[in-house]
């Protein structure tokens, strides 16, 4: 009898341990929740003015949400029709979120969901650095599917809308050394003063297997394979193709090009 209720009380003691340890840990996540939210879009304003080429190494978070707030100015575009939206603000919408939301996403047939994402938001936002009242840059996000995950960044392009500035990938789950090589310095310089698009207005930005001729007059429009990373250098491909096309920010960029936007 005494060693059940020994084991009864041993029983007992356990019980409220856990309970209180879960207290605590369910306080601390709630409490940690702003601060990580706060964070999260610290590292977003960093991405963009990094690929921008507006943020300096070694920037304090004050510094970068000065900066971002003096330069960067964010708007919600219709992906379908092209135009901008006034009725939603850009500062707490995401995405993102709203492309997990069947009321605010499309499924992507195959044949259309060349990125591997399956579903596309209605809305989405893009960024603008103006000088003067003339577009000097414009950041578009992208995503799209690798090898081993899918890779989220922001395609820069110059005011004519045609040359890039840069790509860069804040995250992604591609196998270092390899597909991972998306984040190497070198080869994300490889993308500054590219063209996306042809004399004729043609979509021809691609990645090759090997590295550009320098002498072939498609040497504008290529850029090196990731060696080893055959699958994630076709994601990126494939990521590009579907954001700079009809499904993606197609419509928009015609608009903005014709000063309709």
């Amino acid at each position: 009898m005494a060693k059940q209720e020994s084991t009864i009380r041993t029983l007992m003691v356990a019980l409220v341990v856990c309970l209180v340890c879960s207290v605590f840990v369910a306080g601390g996540a709630v409490a940690l929740k702003p601060v990580q939210v706060e964070n999260r879009e610290l590292d977003k304003q960093r991405s963009i003015l990094a690929i921008a080429g507006l943020a300096q190494p070694g920037m304090s978070g004050e510094e970068i949400r000065k900066l971002y707030a003096e330069r960067i100015t964010a708007k919600v575009v219709d992906l379908a029709s092209g135009d901008i939206s006034d009725e939603i603000q850009a500062a707490g919408f995401d995405p993102l979120k709203a492309a997990k939301d069947p009321a605010l996403s499309d499924a992507l047939p195959a044949e259309q969901d060349i990125a591997s994402i399956k579903r596309r938001e209605r809305l989405s936002t893009v960024y603008l650095v103006e000088e003067g009242g003339k577009l000097e840059t414009l950041i578009l996000p992208v995503r799209g599917y690798g090898l081993w995950s899918t890779l989220y960044g922001f395609l820069a392009l110059k005011g004519d809308l045609n040359t890039v500035v840069g790509l860069g990938f804040y995250q992604h789950g591609e196998t270092p050394g390899l597909g991972g090589e998306v984040d190497n310095p070198k080869w994300k310089a490889m993308w500054n003063g590219k063209s996306l698009f042809d004399e004729q207005g043609q979509l021809a930005i691609q990645i090759i297997k090997g590295s550009v001729d320098a002498q072939s007059p498609n040497a504008s429009h290529q850029v090196d394979g990731l060696a080893g990373a055959t699958l994630t250098s076709k994601g990126v491909h494939n990521l590009l193709h579907f954001w700079l096309g009809e499904n993606g920010f197609g419509p928009f960029l015609a608009k903005l090009n014709n000063g309709e936007a």
